[in-house]
């Protein structure tokens, strides 16, 4: 949920792919497919996105990549073995805890730098 949606970067040679907030303000639906693309060894990357700058909440966009990966039955259909999320370490927000509230996350795994501000916001 990174509002520079670069995420998947690293992992797609330096391209973008649309996000999936995106793609639900320009067709009002989505196919999940339509929003997973393949990466370096066969990776699969989805980047959830967020509202427009200075409108909404940003965890609102894992929230809804979540519930629309959900629904679609991809992380059964994919047989995914591990689900890593970026998120932005300086905003606190309920929808970054979506996967461990919705019970997608069995093991959380917080990494970040060694800046106070990062660690404080893990914590919270």
């Amino acid at each position: 949920c990174d509002p520079k949606a670069d995420s998947t970067n690293t992992l797609r040679d330096g391209s973008y792919i649309p996000t999936v907030l995106d793609l639900l303000r320009e067709r009002g639906s989505v196919d999940a497919h339509d929003a997973i693309f393949q990466g370096y060894n066969g990776i699969y990357c989805v980047e959830a996105g967020g509202p427009a700058p200075g409108v909404g909440c940003a965890g609102r966009g894992i929230t809804t990549a979540v519930q629309l990966l959900k629904q679609q039955n991809i992380f059964e259909e994919l047989e995914l073995d591990y689900v890593i999320y970026d998120v932005l370490g300086d905003v606190v927000c309920g929808g970054f805890a979506v996967p461990i509230r919705e019970g997608i996350a069995e093991h959380v795994f917080t990494v970040s730098s060694s800046d106070f501000m990062a660690i404080y916001a893990a914590n919270n």
